[in-house]
């Protein structure tokens, strides 16, 4: 039997200011949303709020065929659990709200990877230094787990940070848990790219790739080689990178 696989966006109390936002006409968190219903691999996908109050706010800027999960209350880990066991999900796709970057092709060879070895608990991207690429500034990657191992997870983990980002407990317990990073496309594992929108020149930088790619029609590929034509632009990212991780 084939695994029902969501791709599923967890909202947190600071998310508003940030995924209300607007590139090319449309919010970030509708960006992020039409990013995973575009996969051609998942079921569906979900957005998951803290508070009734957080999910009426957010329906507006979510695609009508996308539901909305209002979780119970407790952490990040409980919280993302208890949407995928509601929507009787096998495994997901762990999507930041605020990542308007996120590649369909990317999410999609993650649930082919997890198809193709089935004793999986934990897929991602790595860098070729053996880095998890989910750690770096990329922004164009995601996570796929099985909702098994975060049942587990959610059992055993005891420290807030470990509760806090969702999947942390397994990525970082190799021992207890099947973790597989594949290799990132060498286009994209470079110092000099950051595809994040955390900052107000990551704003900028947004602006100018999405005026010059459209909001629809592009991928990491597209992105990759714009990037490449627009040094300035590529070295901007490059020092902020470094502001950033030296912060």
């Amino acid at each position: 039997m084939t695994k029902k696989t969501l791709g599923i966006i967890l909202l947190g109390t600071d998310s508003a200011a940030k995924v209300e936002r607007r590139l090319a006409g449309k919010s970030l968190l509708e960006l992020v949303v039409r990013r995973i219903t575009d996969c051609q691999r998942l079921g569906g996908a979900v957005v998951v709020a803290e508070t009734a109050a957080q999910a009426e706010w957010a329906r507006p800027l979510v695609p009508p065929d996308v539901p909305t999960f209002v979780a119970p209350p407790g952490d990040a880990l409980n919280r993302t659990l208890a949407a995928a066991e509601a929507l009787q999900a096998d495994a997901l796709v762990r999507v930041r709200a605020d990542n308007p970057y996120v590649d369909p092709l990317l999410i999609d060879r993650l649930v082919i990877t997890a198809e193709a070895h089935p004793s999986c608990d934990y897929i991602s991207y790595s860098r070729s230094d053996g880095r998890p690429a989910i750690l770096s500034q990329l922004g164009v990657c995601a996570e796929w787990c099985s909702v098994a191992a975060l049942r587990r997870a959610a059992t055993v983990a005891r420290r807030s940070a470990e509760r806090q980002d969702v999947t942390a407990y397994l990525y970082s317990h190799p021992e207890l848990f099947s973790v597989r990073l594949i290799p990132l496309p060498r286009e994209l594992d470079r110092d000099d790219l950051r595809l994040r929108v955390d900052h107000e020149e990551d704003w900028d930088h947004a602006q100018q790739i999405y005026e010059a790619l459209g909001a629809d029609e592009w991928d990491w590929r597209r992105v990759a080689d714009l990037l490449d034509h627009q040094p300035h632009l590529r070295k901007r990212m490059a020092v902020l990178n470094r502001a950033t991780q030296a912060a």
